[in-house]
């Protein structure tokens, strides 16, 4: 929630500032940029160190970032170049925070049961992300200090909240730090087509069609509503992913794994193209719900996967670098969509993105033939 708030806040704040779609992807890249530099330590620290430990300690550095926000907000001497340099704090502990607890949850429960709790976890995140944006757009009317107060106070609770975390195995044994033990992660991911596949689809899909960025310049210039509008439009995708999440919680996919995924980014690309031309609220809302249902099957279905097929000992190295295509697809794709934006205008990029995703999902089903035709998510033997 707190993140999600920020996300809102920051946005329109910097829009109100600049008025520049180039700024607005400017905020996707000061986030990208820290996770793409860190990798490589990111993932070490996750497999070398307690991971609950980790986990405490980011949170708190996001809210003391995000309470800077506030303070400087509310003197009235906050700049773009400030923001940018306090979201881009908040992007490093990011880069640390996301392969760490994507590293620690398989190992809080059963390997039958990962791929509901991959689900269950998606669940709890999506009714944050419904929820948060939409707060965080409420909150905004009564100034973005409001929005960033509330939202450093639920980083720091969920930094108290993580202390109540509890393993009792024992972790496995480190392997020593050299450059070989560093660079493994790259090194697994490269050697496993399937895992290779899906997360590079992810990478290349959502980078074309991600629209996030964009969203205040939709609602306010081309739908014409307010904060509490950019709120709504934030948390649709989150309605439609929390609706396949809770199905996923009950009953995970079982079959046909592989097609389902591709047959998800395509459709993931077809309801943005036509977010990108719709000029109506409900019908932008729609689009954005089937968006956001579709992201959701490829999420718990690449999550599970790359879980599953990572032995425990290297989980950290490659879920960091898991995050770093995560991130690029989605803080780079923000950049991406505001520079593609600011050359040919925001109803066309958006457009040539949800184009570019599907001859994406057209390429890839040929180049990763192994990950189209697998067909249950077991772990590799």
């Amino acid at each position: 929630m707190a993140y999600q708030m920020l996300a809102v806040g920051v946005g329109w704040q910097i829009y109100a500032l600049t008025g520049s779609a180039l700024d607005l992807g400017f905020i996707g890249l000061v986030q990208f940029l820290p996770a793409l530099l860190l990798v490589l330590v990111s993932g070490h620290v996750a497999d070398r160190y307690d991971r609950r430990a980790v986990v405490r300690i980011c949170p708190m550095i996001e809210g003391v970032a995000v309470l800077v926000l506030a303070v400087q907000s509310a003197r009235g001497g906050i700049t773009e170049l400030g923001i940018f340099a306090l979201v881009a704090l908040v992007g490093s502990a990011r880069a640390f925070e996301g392969p760490t607890l994507q590293a620690l949850l398989p190992g809080l429960v059963p390997v039958a049961l990962l791929p509901r709790a991959v689900a269950a976890s998606a669940t709890a995140n999506q009714t944050a992300v419904i929820i948060g944006p939409a707060a965080g757009g409420l909150l905004y009317a009564f100034g973005p200090t409001a929005v960033y107060a509330t939202s450093a106070t639920l980083f720091l609770l969920a930094s108290v909240l993580v202390w109540r975390i509890r393993i009792e195995r024992a972790p496995p044994k480190r392997e020593p730090a050299s450059l070989k033990s560093i660079f493994a992660g790259i090194a697994f991911i490269r050697s496993q087509p399937a895992v290779l596949g899906a997360i590079s689809l992810d990478l290349f899909a959502v980078l074309f069609g991600g629209a996030t960025a964009l969203l205040p310049i939709y609602a306010r210039d081309i739908l014409g509503t307010g904060p509490w509008g950019l709120g709504l439009l934030r948390s649709a995708p989150a309605v439609g992913a929390l609706s396949v999440a809770l199905l996923f919680a009950r009953r995970p996919p079982s079959r046909r794994v592989g097609r389902t995924m591709f047959a998800a980014v395509t459709m993931f690309g077809l309801a943005t193209m036509v977010f990108a031309v719709s000029t109506f609220f409900a019908l932008s809302l729609a689009a954005l719900v089937v968006l956001g249902a579709s992201d959701m099957v490829n999420v718990v279905i690449r999550s599970t996967l790359v879980q599953l097929d990572t032995p425990d000992a290297m989980r950290g190295r490659v879920s960091a670098v898991n995050s770093v295509f995560i991130g690029t697809s989605n803080q780079l794709g923000e950049f991406e969509s505001g520079v593609t934006a600011a050359l040919l205008g925001t109803v066309p990029a958006v457009l040539l993105g949800g184009v570019g995703t599907i001859l994406v999902v057209l390429l890839w089903m040929r180049l990763f033939p192994t990950l189209l035709q697998r067909d249950t998510l077991r772990p590799i033997s």
